[in-house]
């Protein structure tokens, strides 16, 4: 099954939270809960399932909003993205130790949120900091097609924001020239990428390159008859030297 990327905001100005939050449902995201302040965040953190936190530095109560990313990143183990109208030194070294996986400076706009979410994603599922990558221009950021694999899934990007979709939810993928269809239970979402680009973030345990056009989930294979594999009314072509690999994954009597 498909689902939304789950975020929680975390601001202390009322119109600021609501900004956001409208925005983020706007760009087809479910908001996780609003919080203003850092243990209130936690109680949400606790009750509902989140994908990703966006985290005011300056806020009121017993933590700000540092102290509460490196509870985040101890405990939860989610990616989280700093908000700030502040700059200074020493809360950017403060901010830089928690290792965030993006920065939205205030004001923002629509562009940079998505961005911002974009980057922080894609940090976090090849586990790099914003101190671990090169620096790219917001146009590149906006052409890339990201393919996101966290926690048994691929963040698949549909429109302006990102589906979960389970592993086990992915039937096959199918190369044509330099896009590639991969096809779920729920739909299917076109990438103006190689195969291969896929290839490198699916577990192999699970997913074969049995054709130089065809990546298949084997859990969702439902037979198979000389040099070709059936899922459901689909019939996929095998290379020579994948058959005898197949032929010894689906035992036969």
């Amino acid at each position: 099954m498909k689902s939304k990327v789950k975020i929680l905001v975390v601001e202390d100005e009322f119109m600021i939270s609501e900004d956001i939050a409208m925005r983020l449902g706007d760009f087809g995201y479910d908001i996780a809960g609003i919080a203003s302040t850092a243990n209130r965040a936690l109680e949400i953190l606790e009750q509902r399932n989140t994908d990703l936190a966006l985290l005011d530095i300056n806020l009121d109560g017993e933590m700000d909003g540092i102290e509460l990313a490196k509870i985040i990143q101890e405990k939860y183990k989610i990616p989280f993205i700093f908000l700030t109208s502040l700059a200074s030194k020493t809360i950017v070294e403060r901010a830089r130790e928690t290792t965030p996986w993006a920065y939205l400076l205030k004001p923002f706009n629509d562009r940079q949120v998505q961005i911002a979410i974009d980057i922080a994603l894609q940090n976090f599922s090849e586990n790099k900091t914003i101190d671990k990558i090169n620096p790219q221009s917001e146009k590149s950021f906006q052409e890339e097609n990201l393919v996101i694999p966290i926690k048994e899934s691929l963040f698949l990007k549909k429109d302006t924001h990102f589906e979960r979709v389970a592993f086990d939810d992915i039937l096959y993928l199918r190369a044509d020239n330099n896009y590639t269809f991969v096809h779920t239970k729920c739909g299917r979402y076109i990438y103006s990428t190689i195969i291969k680009a896929f290839e490198q973030k699916l577990p192999s345990s699970v997913f074969m390159r049995v054709h130089r056009s065809y990546i298949v989930n084997l859990n969702n294979v439902t037979g198979f008859e000389g040099s070709t594999l059936y899922i459901g009314n689909v019939q996929i072509p095998m290379n020579k030297s994948v058959r005898e690999i197949i032929h010894k994954a689906f035992k036969t009597v």
